[in-house]
């Protein structure tokens, strides 16, 4: 894909803007909350310099914790959204269609609503791990299900592993369902903040689990940004241009499985990171995925980080479930996007 001297002088200033624009949300998200801190406050816990007990622990092992996996989390979200939509070549696809999403959250909610009864071995084995290993492998399993109904005589269908995914969806969505309708109140407030997303409960522990899983999928996408060019032109196109191409197909689902999965995970059910950042990116700096998979990173990072700060002092002392507040930032503006297109 040829990107002529002006495309990439138009660039630069964007990626700065991000850039500039993470560096900004980063330092309010972690001086904000229900325990404000100052810059100087922030400066002193880091050098050593702050003697206070509550403000270190407050930046140390809530906020900057927090601060990680939220925007490890939106990064890979919104990755995963770029990599389904260069896949499909639909710019609405995003980390839910192939049931990952899904998939991961009815093995939590199966640890959450039955880790009294049927569960109780698994809790006790796997301790506070259990809900979300369970994710994870819940994540992982849907896609790798996905993955083997769609394939056929050594090819991967995009259309069938489209089809598979709108299956395993609402095959996952009565499950949960279910458990809800039997879940006490209890679990039904547990479940129901998970459900809607959050990133409250953020540790150290949160960041070493999911950490490993996250990156791997993050450095991993980069190898498939000149393929997913030539799925822009039409799958026929890939194999001509010497890719392979059912390769491309497994890698890409696979990589976007792993990340959603590990997010998911940790953070819970959060939409439109993946749909409308990819979207955003591509309208700004154009469609060559070696600008776009980095720059729907750092954005869609940037994104959940900000989003996660308004989460927490919209309504302080109280704090609004995450995912929520994507719905409510991502919604509206991603409506608005949709009428500007189709007018012009």
């Amino acid at each position: 894909m040829v990107i002529d001297g002006a495309g990439r002088m138009a660039k630069g200033p964007a990626l700065l803007m991000i850039l500039g624009a993470a560096f900004a949300v980063s330092v309010v998200s972690v001086s904000s909350g229900a325990y404000p801190l100052s810059v100087a406050d922030i400066l002193a816990v880091l050098t050593g310099d702050l003697e206070d007990e509550i403000a270190s622990m407050v930046l140390l092992d809530v906020r900057l914790p927090r601060l990680v996996l939220g925007f490890l989390v939106g990064a890979v979200l919104a990755v995963s959204g770029a990599i389904l939509q260069g896949l499909f070549r639909n710019p609405l696809a995003d980390p839910g269609l192939i049931g990952v999403s899904a998939g991961a959250s009815l093995a939590a909610i199966a640890v959450i609503v039955l880790g009294g009864t049927w569960l109780g071995g698994w809790l006790e084995l796997a301790g506070v791990w259990a809900l979300p290993i369970s994710a994870f492998i819940g994540g992982s399993g849907t896609v790798f299900l996905a993955w083997r109904i769609a394939r056929r005589a050594g090819q991967t269908s995009v259309a069938t592993l489209l089809l598979a995914g709108i299956a395993i969806n609402a095959i996952a969505g009565a499950g949960t369902g279910l458990l809800t309708f039997y879940s006490s109140d209890e679990e039904l407030r547990s479940l129901t903040f998970w459900t809607m997303g959050s990133l409250g409960h953020a540790s150290w522990d949160d960041v070493a689990m999911a950490a490993p899983w996250l990156l791997l999928s993050l450095c991993a996408a980069p190898f498939l940004a000149r393929p997913l060019d030539a799925f822009l032109l039409g799958e026929q196109v890939v194999g001509h241009l010497g890719y392979n191409t059912d390769w491309t197909k497994r890698a890409a689902v696979l990589i976007a499985g792993l990340g959603v999965g590990a997010a998911v995970a940790v953070s819970g059910l959060i939409g439109f990171v993946g749909l409308v950042v990819p979207h955003l990116v591509r309208q700004t700096l154009g469609a060559g995925h070696r600008i776009v998979l980095p720059a729907s990173a750092l954005a869609g990072g940037t994104l959940l980080v900000g989003a996660d700060c308004l989460a927490r002092v919209v309504v302080a002392p109280a704090e609004l479930p995450i995912g929520l507040m994507m719905a409510l930032i991502g919604g509206p503006f991603f409506l608005i996007l949709l009428l500007r297109t189709r007018i012009a």
